[in-house]
């Protein structure tokens, strides 16, 4: 998918996992305070990862999509649900549009896998951001990395 300025992919080789990652880096540990331990885990391995990158090669942002037993945990089991998680735009390039292609990716990398919904855990403060794109906030909110945040859904 490609936007102004940036182009949108589902992140195939090593160099493209490592962009995501650097980004996530940036934006949950050394902006949010995130553990750096808890950052990454045993889901990436088998994650759909999707990357932003901007025209010069630039990472902008990055998210990912987790299926069938990754994402039951996340999602109450249903296996037609996948979890998309981990969604992050550098600094310098929110307002342009970046977070919400990179939702739509992942919703097109789900839609592609035969999936009917997507659900998340969204921190409280971005709840607008997703109710914008569809999402409905579900169940009471709860504490992830000592940030608030609430369940969401969209159906596809």
């Amino acid at each position: 998918m490609s936007t102004a300025g940036y182009d949108v992919r589902v992140a195939e080789d090593p160099s493209d996992r490592e962009a995501c990652f650097a980004v996530r880096k940036e934006v949950f540990v050394a902006e949010q305070g995130v553990p750096e331990d808890i950052e990454y885990d045993a889901y990436d391995a088998g994650a759909v990862h999707v990357l932003a990158v901007r025209a010069d090669g630039v990472p902008l942002g990055t998210g990912r999509l987790l299926t069938g037993t990754a994402a039951a945990g996340k999602t109450g089991g249903d296996p037609a649900v996948g979890s998309l998680g981990r969604l992050a735009v550098n600094r310098a390039a929110r307002g342009l549009g970046v977070g919400a292609a990179l939702v739509r990716a992942i919703e097109d990398a789900a839609r592609g896998r035969g999936l009917t919904a997507v659900d998340l855990h969204a921190q409280t403060q971005a709840l607008g951001f997703y109710e914008r794109l569809g999402y409905e906030a579900y169940g009471p909110e709860f504490s992830d990395a000592d940030i608030p945040h609430r369940a969401m859904r969209r159906v596809l």
